[in-house]
């Protein structure tokens, strides 16, 4: 059953997880961002960003964020979120975004890959938009406890990403609770690999 993202965006904030408004899980994704991107402030290409939640974070730690998502609702709020704030957003396909030849020092995505039918081929396009030394930040897992589950699972992401970067660290994120807004019992983690 496909998502109407549109119908959905108007309850999307409501997940803690997803609208970070409560400040234990804001503060969580928060630390967990500032370690994962650059240090210096850099262009970050969003995708899937939905109502540009990781956008806001990372544009509160000095970065330029270029959000796409196929829903222009959860476009329109992204952009009211981050009114005034250096971020761009755009309607269009997060496997193909309409980004040109722009370049970029960190693709972050956030529950998406997994759900496109070719992960590998959308990787190796996502690696064409990012400068020399630039990085992926992948947040994925494996969804549901009675089958089938729905995901792509860290081992299959680690492989995919092997022939793109030498160097590739998964990072457990099921184990804490304060980024979810409760414990989780399922496989959810952090792939950053640094490209060549």
């Amino acid at each position: 059953m496909a998502v109407d993202w549109d119908a959905a965006a108007a309850d999307f904030d409501d997940e803690p997880d997803h609208g970070l408004r409560d400040p234990e899980v804001r503060r969580a994704w928060a630390s967990r961002l500032r370690s994962w991107l650059p240090e210096r402030a850099c262009d970050v290409l969003d995708l899937g960003c939905g109502t540009g939640s990781l956008s806001l974070l990372a544009a509160e730690q000095g970065h330029r964020v270029t959000g796409v998502d196929r829903s222009p609702v959860m476009v329109d709020l992204a952009r009211a979120k981050l009114a005034g704030r250096d971020a761009a957003f755009l309607v269009g396909d997060a496997a193909a975004p309409p980004v040109g030849e722009e370049r970029f020092d960190a693709v972050l995505v956030r529950h998406v890959l997994w759900t496109l039918p070719d992960p590998g081929r959308v990787l190796r396009h996502w690696r064409g938009l990012l400068r020399p030394g630039g990085r992926f930040v992948l947040v994925e897992g494996v969804w549901g406890s009675t089958a089938p589950s729905v995901g792509i699972a860290a081992d299959r992401l680690t492989a995919l990403l092997a022939p793109l970067s030498g160097d590739v660290r998964v990072e457990r994120l099921s184990d804490d609770a304060r980024l979810w807004g409760k414990d989780v019992d399922d496989e959810r983690y952090a792939a950053v690999a640094v490209v060549d």
